[in-house]
């Protein structure tokens, strides 16, 4: 099963969760949870899963979760359909 790395930024505490658009290859995204005990984290991974239409199971912050700048595994795509898809291609 192919696995991707994508690379997101990520504003918390917006007025909603949303994908704002992908720019040099880093996906930006709002989410409305706060940076405050993973929930920022969870909320984010539960957005990508909606978008990309793949079970949350599958998505999985692998670096700086406590950053605004992380690193997400997304199970079942390749880095080229995952940010296709979160681009509005999907």
């Amino acid at each position: 099963m192919p696995s991707a790395r994508i690379r997101v930024r990520v504003q918390p505490n917006a007025k909603a969760s949303a994908i704002t658009g992908v720019a040099d290859g880093v996906i930006q995204a709002r989410v409305a949870a706060p940076p405050v005990e993973g929930r920022a984290n969870a909320a984010l991974e539960a957005l990508l899963a909606e978008r990309l239409g793949i079970p949350k199971s599958r998505i999985r912050v692998v670096r700086g979760a406590a950053s605004r700048d992380k690193v997400v595994e997304v199970e079942g795509l390749t880095e080229a359909e995952a940010l296709q898809k979160l681009n509005g291609g999907g």
